[in-house]
């Protein structure tokens, strides 16, 4: 399908619309192959072992099953050779960008790139070289000039509660405080952790083992 020696690409996104597009843009790239496409995390682990791509296209948000961020940790920690993975994505809150960077991913680009970009990232990755958007180079550059806060012991009860899935008045009565200290804490620690949702502040805990 392509000249020798081109960049062998795995698309994994689960809206197949979004996959078909950048299937047909690929296409159109100089030394560029697409091996196969996945629309789940299962699905791109199996097709990567099957097919060793030299670069994962990965989507953040994969509905059902793991996320691209734990996809991006099992395919850079897998044995053997291990392809690259450059994230393609809508999402760049701080803790998106910080929880792909950390799994191991290669370069995060947003899917408002204009084509050429996209193509010069996948270069870059699959030579190893970081490719970023210039956004998301912005955050990260102003996350490594500030340090990062640390939470404080009540706040980690809170985040406790919070993995077990408790709501704010289950939590207030774990911890004998009142629902309004609650928020309170709450807002403090997605502040903290650069996020915007329980699920986030859970998952972002457990990638930095706040957690016990």
């Amino acid at each position: 399908m392509s000249d020798r020696g081109a960049v062998r690409i795995l698309v994994c996104d689960d809206h197949a619309v979004v996959r078909a597009g950048l299937l047909a843009l690929l296409d159109s790239a100089p030394g560029i192959e697409v091996v196969g496409e996945a629309g789940t995390g299962e699905e791109a682990l199996a097709m990567a072992a099957k097919l060793t791509p030299d670069v994962v296209l990965m989507d953040l948000q994969l509905g059902a099953g793991i996320d691209g961020v734990e996809t991006t940790r099992r395919l850079v920690s897998g044995p053997g050779a291990t392809p690259h993975v450059l994230v393609l994505t809508t999402y760049d809150t701080d803790a998106d960008i910080t929880r792909a960077i950390e799994a191991g991913a290669t370069g995060y680009l947003l899917k408002a790139e204009r084509p050429e970009e996209l193509f010069a990232a996948i270069a870059a990755a699959a030579e190893g070289r970081t490719a970023l958007s210039a956004p998301v180079a912005g955050r990260v550059m102003a996350q490594l000039r500030s340090p990062r806060p640390t939470l404080t012991d009540r706040e980690r009860d809170i985040l406790a509660q919070l993995a077990q899935g408790l709501g704010n008045r289950e939590i207030a009565r774990a911890l004998f405080i009142s629902e309004a200290t609650v928020k309170t804490h709450l807002s403090r620690i997605y502040y903290k952790l650069g996020v915007d949702t329980r699920a986030g502040a859970v998952a972002v805990a457990k990638e930095r083992r706040l957690l016990p």
